[in-house]
């Protein structure tokens, strides 16, 4: 019997299980909202990372559900079955083991239109986010709220972690001139949320087009608190993309994903992408000296060499650092990649480029890029953060779902 991409993903998670999670996703507690749900045709936006703890895959749940029609998959970036790469667009289909049209979300829309919604009465989105602020997937969710508000369907979030914790905030609130499909909201690149919390924050704030107002309903875990990071959670983590190959990827991402703005290598192509970076052109001996030099906490770097099999500098040998983390507790993602890009800015002028709309549109900002390239006081420029980050926390507060 063939199997499908989703059922060779479920035998993983049931393989590696050992034990009972003690946090219980929103899609383990659908049961108990089986009203938003009877007698309607149901449209999910997800990929391959919405199992429950018990390694059920989420149409199967809605299927056990009874008087429920699943009737289209709306997929993000990367797609349904989480495989392509990252900015590559893509076809709708039909999912081929549900006989279910997929649409997608990362191609010639980024936002359901009203011919893709008109067989569906409920919109659910249930994807694994990561908690930064350029992770795509909660701009699909945003837009699909938008089109649920505009044709007059119901929005429902099934909620999981934050997978680097739900208490540290950290980074520049967005500027609204940078807003893209990288950053479309005032928020901080951390922003120590759920997918749930974010929905409702950007419901409420009226940072949906023209204020609308979706009719939203979250439904929360069970046993999560805001300082759990994934591996206390007891839930198997699936990748959420090619490149977020574990904890520990996420863990430096919203720091070290500023490398994708330069033409320094941040290890995609490798096993370790974002967890090692580098370019032909660097001595890696002299920059792990000099990075180690910074004292960044909860970091230290090793010289390493690696070779893409993707992505800059395909098939040449990169000269670079590897990233040890050792207490993520204290590590200051952000900042530590803001740092660590003007330490290679500085040591290499005339190897070092800019992709300066991109590097830009990721920090939401121009001033950092501009700071770095003027050699101004990056401490200065993160003391000038601090009163919009202390009101966005004041917003935040507002929004939040669980205990510390």
């Amino acid at each position: 019997m063939r199997l499908s991409k989703v059922s060779k993903i479920l035998i993983f998670v049931v393989l590696v299980s050992g034990c009972e999670a003690s946090v219980k996703t929103g899609l383990d507690n659908i049961n108990s909202y089986k009203h938003l749900f009877e007698g309607k045709r149901v449209g999910i936006i997800t990929n391959h990372t919405a199992y429950n703890s018990r390694g059920e895959y989420i149409i199967d749940v809605f299927r056990k559900m009874g008087n429920v029609k699943v009737a289209a998959f709306f997929s993000p970036e990367h797609g349904i079955y989480g495989t392509e790469e990252d900015g590559r667009r893509i076809e709708s289909m039909t999912e081929p083991n549900y006989q279910i049209p997929v649409y997608s979300l990362y191609g010639k829309t980024l936002k359901p239109t009203r011919q893709m919604l008109e067989n569906v009465d409920v919109l659910v989105f249930d994807i694994q986010d990561i908690g930064a602020r350029f992770y795509t997937y909660i701009y699909t969710m945003s837009l699909a709220m938008e089109a649920a508000a505009e044709n007059g369907r119901r929005f429902v979030v099934l909620d999981r972690p934050n997978p680097i914790n739900g208490l540290r905030v950290e980074g520049n609130i967005l500027k609204p001139q940078f807003a893209t499909f990288v950053g479309l909201y005032p928020v901080p690149v951390r922003h120590g949320q759920t997918c749930g919390e974010l929905a409702r924050m950007f419901n409420e704030q009226g940072w949906l087009k023209d204020g609308a107002k979706t009719d939203l309903e979250v439904i929360p875990m069970k046993g999560w608190r805001r300082s759990m990071w994934y591996d206390r959670t007891g839930l198997k983590f699936i990748k959420p993309s090619p490149n977020m190959v574990s904890l520990e990827t996420a863990t430096v991402y919203s720091g070290l994903c500023l490398l994708e703005g330069t033409n320094v290598s941040e290890g995609r192509g490798t096993p370790l992408p974002f967890a090692q970076f580098g370019a032909p052109w660097i001595d890696s001996k002299s920059l792990t000296v000099e990075l180690n030099k910074l004292n960044l906490a909860g970091i230290r770097f090793r010289a390493v060499s690696f070779t893409p099999v993707s992505s800059k500098y395909k098939n040449k040998r990169c000269n670079g650092v590897k990233v040890i983390i050792t207490d993520r507790d204290l590590l200051e993602p952000y900042w530590s990649g803001i740092l660590i890009v003007n330490k290679i800015f500085q040591i290499y002028p005339n190897e070092f480029q800019w992709r300066a709309s991109h590097f830009d549109r990721l920090c939401g900002t121009s001033a950092i890029r501009e700071a770095i390239t003027s050699r101004l006081s990056l401490e200065k420029l993160r003391e000038s953060w601090q009163a919009e980050l202390k009101s966005f926390l004041q917003i935040r507060n507002k929004y939040l779902m669980y205990p510390n």
